[in-house]
């Protein structure tokens, strides 16, 4: 079996596998490369020494049995017998559900998660965004320490058990989207730096030195980055990326990183025939993001939209701390601008940030699907102090309305795991690393970040602590009572309209008209022969829309067909979606 590791400082490398050590060459064609044969075999262990020092892992290494600081392993690909023909699920048309596979059930394993897919099938969502599956230190942790990019975490099951997984997504129609990330490596465990310059002081990110796309070296580390990517689109037929903190991926070269991944993946999908697409997480609201390369932009097919979450979180909570002060204004003026415009930040002034920020889109180029709408995310629940979902802070009405606003929006619509029948756990910052000082570090930076915002330190959980994740872990219980089931029978009719109502799976922003009353705190917006009515006051409400004898297709509160006056008299804390013929 052929081996090479990039080591382009290295004078010396040595291959150890199934304990027999072996010394690489260097390959002439290929400059800073080393190559050499070896007997191997599918679980093989192996590893590299660079001048005589430890024998350390594959930086491309397929599987960690012994996590982060153990030796590699062989995997044979080929060997996986896959069961379904699988054409692919594009993204227009789609939702997607967020899910942490480590919380999702007790168990915390990719299995366990593959036996609760059927309900998201019948839930009717069409693709399944897994959180970062890559090796971490320790069993529970949300995945964004990571490292081995090519890799799946052991405790999770190992690569077996992810191809198990979408295998048996694909069998009942669901799409599979990976997180990963690119912005920056795991402290523990990260033996890159050893190997070769995938990081550079030239510039800083919030988690120090920024991994190298434009310094010297960066050729190798952007096809490092690039080739984890195909791999996984490749090798475990995943149908879409998400693309973690793409504002952090600092790039100066004329090809912009993102551009150079945007266009491979499109090669690939052109190759297999399956429609591929990345999606970014990007605070930046720039359209050259999502705008096609034939236009000048970067290329990538969707990315989160945090200003819908912030106007939407805020109009519903009334909470303005932090980013949230730019929303709390006027809620629901910035709640509608977002609807028609997608962004609420498009070159205005931001008071949190204190400066102008975003870029407007045009909404007559750009698709309403390019932007994925949602209410809660990983972030914005396990970012809290205690994890408390929006359930927890507002009422079953005004969690019956937050949903209708994302399944009716123009845009891509994205649930958190357990949204959709109102979990009653929180979903909390937790980690399990093995190193005593960082885990000492994360758990005094973590209450010291809430105690500046007025946490007491015993009310912040400790994410070191096992009860932490445990008290995240989705219970499987709740969506057979109430008032779960109510609100999880809620998700399943509004997506069944979306799938049955063309016009709400329309993604022209241009097209959504929209009225409200900041006073009486009710939002209406058209589209096409479709309305959507939201009463988010305590008490009933008239909305003159203008829509005689329109005919009511969900509504969370019973509600009366309008009169010929057109109006809609809808009960306080509720939603309506209405259809004119």
């Amino acid at each position: 079996m052929q081996f090479e590791v990039w080591a382009p400082q290295a004078g010396r490398v040595t291959l150890r596998c199934d304990d027999v050590t072996h010394a690489l060459e260097r390959n002439p064609e290929r400059a800073g490369w080393w190559r050499g044969e070896a007997e191997a075999r599918e679980g093989s262990r192996y590893g590299f020494a660079l001048d005589d020092g430890p024998v350390l892992p594959d930086p491309r290494s397929r599987r960690q049995p012994d996590g982060p600081d153990g030796l590699s392993a062989v995997v044979d690909h080929e060997r996986y017998a896959w069961r379904a023909a699988w054409q692919g699920r594009p993204l227009p048309g789609a939702v997607l559900y967020e899910l942490h596979v480590g919380t999702y059930t007790p168990e915390g394993t990719l299995d366990a998660a593959a036996g609760r897919l059927g309900h998201l099938a019948e839930l009717g969502v069409t693709h399944v965004q897994l959180m970062p599956l890559c090796p971490f230190p320790g069993t529970h942790g949300w995945g964004y320490e990571g490292v081995s990019l090519w890799a799946v975490h052991e405790p999770y099951g190992g690569p077996e058990a992810l191809k198990r997984f979408v295998d048996r997504a694909h069998e009942l129609g669901l799409g599979v989207v990976l997180d990963v990330v690119h912005n920056h490596f795991g402290p523990s465990g990260n033996y890159l730096p050893v190997f070769g310059p995938y990081l550079t002081d030239t510039h800083h990110t919030p988690w120090g030195a920024a991994v190298n796309l434009d310094a010297p070296g960066s050729d190798e580390v952007r096809a490092y980055l690039i080739g984890s990517a195909l791999a996984w689109l490749r090798d475990y037929r995943i149908d879409g990326l998400r693309l973690d903190a793409v504002h952090a991926l600092v790039d100066t070269r004329a090809l912009h990183f993102l551009e150079e991944l945007s266009t491979a993946v499109d090669a690939l999908a052109a190759e297999t025939g399956r429609p591929l697409f990345l999606v970014a997480e990007s605070d930046l609201n720039d359209p050259r993001l999502i705008t096609p390369r034939t236009e000048g932009g970067l290329g990538l097919h969707a990315q989160w939209n945090d200003d819908f979450h912030h106007a939407l979180h805020t109009t519903l909570t009334g909470e303005s701390q932090g980013y949230y002060a730019d929303f709390a204004r006027a809620s629901l003026g910035g709640l509608a601008k977002t609807l028609t415009g997608g962004w609420f930040h498009d070159g205005s002034y931001s008071s949190f940030r204190e400066r102008h920020h975003g870029r407007p889109l045009d909404r007559t180029r750009v698709s309403g699907h390019r932007l994925l709408g949602y209410g809660q995310t990983h972030d914005q629940v396990g970012n809290r102090a205690q994890g408390e979902r929006l359930s927890a802070l507002v009422s079953p009405g005004l969690a019956a309305c937050a949903a209708t606003l994302i399944l009716t929006a123009p845009f891509t619509p994205m649930l958190f795991m357990g949204e959709e029948w109102a979990a009653g756990t929180p979903w909390q910052f937790f980690t399990d690393h093995t190193d005593p000082e960082l885990a000492d570090a994360v758990r005094r930076g973590r209450r010291r970040e809430f105690a500046a915002h007025g946490w007491k330190e015993e009310d912040v959980p400790d994410p070191q602590d096992p009860a932490t994740r445990d008290r995240s872990c989705l219970d499987w219980s709740e969506p057979e009572r109430e008032p779960h089931a109510r609100v999880l029978a809620w998700y399943r009719q509004l997506l069944a309209l979306r799938h049955g109502q063309p016009d709400l799976t329309d993604p022209d922003l241009a097209d959504t008209r929209v009225a409200y009353d900041e006073e009486l705190r009710w939002i209406a917006f058209r589209r096409g022969d479709v309305l959507v009515a939201v009463n988010l006051a305590s008490e009933p409400a008239v909305l003159p829309l203008g829509v005689p004898h329109a005919r009511v297709l969900a509504a969370w509160e019973p509600v009366e067909t309008p009169g010929a006056d057109g109006a809609v008299r809808l009960p306080g804390e509720s939603a309506v979606v209405l259809a004119q013929d």
